[in-house]
């Protein structure tokens, strides 16, 4: 059977600041339809891998391809709009807007942002604007937040965020997500909600790339694993294999 090309591919991507490298010729690829783990100690450079490719920060050099088509270079709102959005470690939710308006904003309604459209076709606009809002509540049920649509997303529990953070970013329809340590903060209840949650993300046709320290996790949830050490891909393949080789796990553990 054939092996389907990757969806994105990162490329000798490099980022420094001052003289410290956070990121030094890293290369992977992330195939489609499946969750890629990116895992390995402390400063090994996750987040920042996670914020050039979504525009956050300017890459120094390298390339970063979706589709193949050239994201560096490209602000965070236009990566968003090819397709391929994020979670923060913090989670950045509007505190005193609704459930269903934080997810609403992820829902694009391009009709209602034009503004002589706006005036010269009313009807039109609030036809959109509607199915926004049914669109926005399919993804609460989803995400089984239905029931809290019309509270702020301050009074969510803290799993309850986490949900809805990732509804926010399901809401976009982008095709790849990137998980930014969906669980951490999470007791072992609350994980029971969040971690089949990320697989049925797969299953509804995304691509999910996730950072997540908890080794464990790692096995359930990820089809593969890139271990990063110091800005550069030190290992990649099946969570099992990494966790076997005992130069990595000296790295990642320290033992």
């Amino acid at each position: 059977m054939a092996v389907a090309a990757p969806i994105m591919t990162i490329e000798k991507v490099s980022k420094a600041f001052g003289g410290i490298h956070a990121v030094e010729e890293c290369s992977f690829d992330v195939p489609p339809g499946l969750i890629t783990g990116l895992i390995g100690p402390n400063g090994a450079g996750k987040t920042t891998v996670f914020n050039l490719i979504t525009g956050f920060l300017r890459a120094d050099g390298g390339s970063i391809r979706y589709k193949g088509e050239e994201l560096l270079g490209l602000a965070p709102h236009q990566v968003e709009a090819r397709g391929v959005v994020r979670t923060f470690q913090h989670l950045r939710l509007w505190a005193k807007m609704t459930v269903l308006e934080n997810v609403l904003l992820g829902c694009r309604t391009p009709v209602g942002e034009n503004v002589l459209t706006l005036f010269l076709r009313p009807g039109r606009v609030g036809a959109e604007e509607a199915a926004a809002r049914e669109r926005a509540m399919e993804v609460l049920r989803f995400f089984a937040l239905a029931g809290r649509a019309h509270e702020l997303a301050e009074d969510l529990a803290y799993p309850e965020q986490k949900l809805l953070s990732m509804a926010r970013i399901f809401a976009t329809d982008a095709e790849i997500l990137l998980l930014d340590e969906p669980t951490s903060g999470l007791d072992t209840d609350s994980l029971q909600k969040i971690v089949p949650m990320v697989r049925r993300l797969v299953e509804h046709g995304k691509t999910v790339l996730l950072i997540e320290h908890n080794m464990e996790l790692i096995s359930q949830l990820s089809d593969e694993v890139v271990f990063l050490h110091q800005g550069r891909v030190m290992a990649r393949g099946r969570a099992e294999q990494i966790t076997r080789d005992p130069a990595l796990t000296e790295i990642y553990f320290g033992v």
